[in-house]
């Protein structure tokens, strides 16, 4: 049977194939062997496999000494937040992010309320390879409670960051597109406390998705038409687990994940300065934003646990990723789409302009992507030959290799699970992004 892909903070696979549940009783036994007694939050992302694969979680919680808060469907972030609340010792969330269907997967949280850390997801990874779990005798296993309300404790810690009235005062009409993930469980209650009339897509949690579930613009077309054909000011786009958020303007272009974090952090900015904080691979927007309104601005290596890392270092207002993900320190160190939602809607009400007007007057570039074969010895001799001959750029080693110029960077990433490297280039139009990637993968052979 093949292996799942474990991560920094958890695992995915094919159900049935990669991931089973005896697998999932094995990896999250090793998970809860490492933590104290107390609590464990568990929750799922809506996916039809995700009951199934809870069944087995709750039996190796319990089965170590933990009691179980059961969260149901539940967003990524609102897991955090329900971690953090019932002072949990830890988390987990049944959850395969955007993701095909036939995937499914696990994400472990800290007591803190955000992903663990890689040495701690190292620690994890080691007791599952060596099967090192440390059952409970019948006499100490844990029990199961469920939790009435998974939606205030999250909202509570919104509203605080965002004009509530002034945006109720508008009466925005809004799309929300869950896809039936469970991203409509939370998502939707804080459009209600916001004021908003919502036209609410795949709102039940089912799995039963309406498309990809990646809120990419290729599988989101049938959205943009609605949003158009509604008239509504923004379509918001979750994917299944809520911790990122695609946009679509008014008129129903496709506004994209990499302009969330750049809308959020503008709107911050305007009237909180402060140190803000992206991984290597997202736009430099944000890198722009911070320069014009003269604050701070850091970089981190790729993935969420980085990015929250580098955020609690410096302090910053936000973070986040270019996948859609706003980070938000007084909410919870998890991407969330409903923050997201309610700096948007918090940045419309205050300029009172559509939203199609605040993303052209936003620092525009275009991102391209490519893959190329490499075997994995020979990665460090090809950044090396990269670095040689982009000389004129400026060379970051701090996660593969990133090279800057003025106006576009290239990023060259070594894969941890297939023998590639990923190139991201960004530069003012798509042609030169796609030139860069194709002169990398010509040196690289």
């Amino acid at each position: 049977m093949p292996e799942p892909i474990i991560s920094v903070s958890g695992l995915r696979g094919i159900v049935g194939e990669s991931l089973t549940p005896e697998l999932v009783v094995r990896y999250l036994g090793a998970f809860a062997s490492g933590l104290p007694r107390g609590p464990v939050v568990l929750s799922f992302d809506g996916r039809v496999t995700g009951p199934m694969l809870c069944e087995a979680a709750r039996a190796a919680l319990v089965g170590t000494g933990h009691t179980v808060l059961d969260a149901g469907p539940c967003a990524t972030p609102t897991t955090g937040v329900l971690v953090k609340h019932y002072h949990a010792v830890g988390g987990v969330q049944v959850s395969a992010s955007h993701n095909p269907a036939a995937y499914n997967g696990l994400k472990l949280f800290g007591p803190d309320g955000r992903v663990i850390p890689a040495d701690e997801g190292e620690l994890v990874k080691r007791r599952y390879q060596a099967d090192e779990v440390n059952w409970a005798a019948h006499e100490s296993v844990g029990t199961v409670e469920q939790v009435a309300d998974t939606r205030t404790e999250h909202w509570d810690l919104i509203a605080p960051l965002v004009d509530v009235e002034r945006i109720r005062g508008h009466k925005f009409k809004v799309l929300l597109d869950s896809n039936h993930g469970a991203g409509g469980v939370v998502g939707s209650y804080v459009l209600e406390k916001l004021g908003c009339e919502t036209i609410h897509l795949g709102a039940e949690p089912t799995g039963q998705f309406l498309h990809l579930p990646e809120p990419t613009a290729e599988n989101l077309v049938s959205v943009s038409k609605r949003v158009t054909s509604e008239d509504v000011v923004v379509g918001f786009c979750q994917d299944p687990d809520a911790d990122r958020l695609a946009l679509v303007d008014e008129k129903g272009r496709y506004v994209g994940e990499e302009f969330t974090l750049a809308l959020a952090v503008d709107h911050v900015l305007r009237s909180s300065p402060g140190p803000v904080v992206t991984n290597c691979s997202t736009s430099r927007m944000t890198q722009d934003l911070a320069e014009k309104y003269g604050v701070p601005f850091h970089r981190s290596k790729v993935g969420e646990a980085n990015v929250v890392d580098c955020m609690l270092h410096h302090d910053a207002v936000l973070a986040g990723e270019g996948n859609g993900g706003v980070i938000h320190p007084r909410v919870i160190g998890v991407r969330d789409s409903m923050i997201g939602m309610a700096l948007v809607l918090d940045a419309l009400a205050q300029r009172d302009v559509p939203l199609s007007q605040l993303v052209d007057e936003l620092p525009q570039y275009a991102i391209h992507k490519a893959k190329v074969a490499i075997d994995p010895v020979a990665v460090a001799t090809v950044l090396h030959k990269l670095e040689a001959h982009f000389h004129a750029a400026k060379a970051d080693r701090m996660d593969g290799l990133r090279l800057d110029w003025p106006d576009r960077w290239i990023l060259i990433r070594a894969s941890n699970t297939e023998p590639i490297v990923r190139v991201v280039a960004e530069a003012p139009t798509a042609e030169v992004a796609k030139e860069l990637c194709n002169e990398a993968a010509t040196v690289m052979g």
